[in-house]
């Protein structure tokens, strides 16, 4: 533990304290001190109210004075005015007063009468509105009126496309009862070929419908359609497989149990689309909207009712008339790109042979040009040793010409001497 020293102011007497009695003396201290400082500045803070106060109130007084006198003059000037002037403030007041209570009258009326135009205004709106109401009640009892007739239309119109409905599930349901009856087995296919045969003379001149009798296969079908155009070219084939059975029949067949049978035999005639002609599964409804493709399961099938059997018929010719079109322009096309292709491949020999004839010429020029670089190195070096002989010869021509007896005596007396001799000689001659 931290111990602290402390002295005595009274007794000079020093003893020790511990931490917790050192902070309590400290903290009486500062306590005492805040206290002294806070009753410091609360006295100093009031003695500066006091005076506040006092100034404030000496203002008050003064300007209470101020005011005071100001009133007593007016009042004196009051009772300075003259007895007439009183009287002509009164009248004129008076006059003020009536004026005022005119234009109070005035204003009055013509509140009046603009309250009484602004009603009559509004009546007048008001009447207008009610116009406008009948005006639009009448227009919904019309219309009403309109949509109730051209319900009732509706209504009869609907009426009667449920009686053609009727009638017709009534006359089906009587061909089909006919059909049970009558059309079982080969009657069906007796039906079939009966309604071709009112068309063919009309509409199908070129075409055969017979019956399939070439079981070399293991199984046939039951008729095969074809037709072919004025070159006999095929434009379409058809295989037909009539199904039928009684009401009474025990087990009863699907459309499905016969459609890899006709596939086969389809394939096996050379025919390109297959029909089942059908009477079976009468009251599924996905066999009884008309012509139903089930190529997602075999390619180019069908199945119909046989009141469809006409229209497919001359459904799939049409078709195959326009893919016949087709396929003959896409001939002719081949036929012309057989053409264009005769002619690409004589030009690209053409090419080819133009192409090494023309490189033939090409390294025999290349040569050539590598000869004549050869000659040009060649004559290049003649010319430098011509031009270095050249140059040789001025050297020993300035040489020759820059020779003199001087240089050549020059530190050799025996030559001097006698050059000297010789040339006297050839003085005194």
């Amino acid at each position: 533990m931290k111990d602290n020293t402390v002295k005595c102011p009274s007794c000079k007497e020093v003893f020790k304290v511990d931490d917790a009695v050192y902070n309590n003396i400290v903290n009486q201290v500062r306590d005492q001190q805040f206290k002294d400082e806070l009753n410091t500045r609360i006295a100093a803070e009031k003695r500066d109210k006091e005076a506040a106060l006092k100034t404030t109130e000496l203002e008050l007084n003064n300007k209470f004075q101020r005011e005071l006198g100001n009133k007593q003059r007016e009042l004196d000037v009051l009772k300075a005015k003259s007895k007439s002037d009183l009287i002509e403030e009164v009248s004129k007041k008076d006059a003020r007063i009536l004026t005022l209570e005119s234009k109070i009258n005035q204003g009055e009326i013509d509140k009046k009468l603009a309250l009484s135009d602004a009603i009559k205004t509004i009546e007048k709106e008001r009447d207008q509105l009610l116009n406008n109401l009948r005006a639009k009640d009448t227009e919904m009892e019309l219309k009403e009126k309109s949509l109730k007739e051209e319900f009732r239309r509706e209504i009869d119109h609907v009426a009667k496309d449920i009686k053609l409905k009727d009638d017709e599930i009534e006359r089906l349901k009587d061909f089909k009862q006919k059909l049970s009856t009558k059309m079982v087995g080969e009657t069906l296919e007796l039906h079939c070929e009966t309604e071709f045969n009112k068309i063919r003379a009309t509409g199908f001149q070129n075409a055969e419908f017979e019956k399939d009798n070439d079981a070399s296969g293991g199984t046939k079908g039951d008729y095969v359609f074809r037709e072919k155009d004025e070159n006999d070219h095929e434009i379409i084939s058809i295989m037909f497989e009539m199904k039928n059975e009684g009401d009474e029949t025990a087990t009863k067949k699907k459309n499905e149990d016969f459609f890899a049978k006709l596939d086969k035999d389809r394939k096996a005639k050379g025919c390109e689309y297959a029909v089942l002609v059908s009477l079976l599964e009468a009251d599924n409804e996905f066999y009884n909207t008309g012509i139903v493709d089930v190529s997602h399961k075999y390619p180019k099938m069908y199945v119909i009712r046989p009141q469809f059997f006409i229209p497919i018929i001359t459904l799939l010719r049409n078709a195959a008339m326009k893919s016949l079109k087709y396929r003959t322009e896409l001939t002719r096309m081949r036929n012309q790109n057989i053409d264009i292709t005769h002619f690409e491949e004589n030009m690209e020999n053409f090419k080819t042979g133009f192409a090494r004839n023309y490189d033939l010429a090409k390294r025999q020029f290349g040569e050539a040009i590598k000869e004549i670089d050869k000659s040009i190195m060649h004559l290049n070096k003649i010319k430098e040793a011509l031009t270095s002989s050249e140059r040789n010869l001025r050297l020993a021509n300035d040489k020759a010409e820059d020779l003199t007896i001087k240089k050549l005596t020059y530190n050799n007396p025996t030559m001097k001497e006698k050059f000297m001799l010789n040339t006297i000689q050839n003085h005194n001659k």
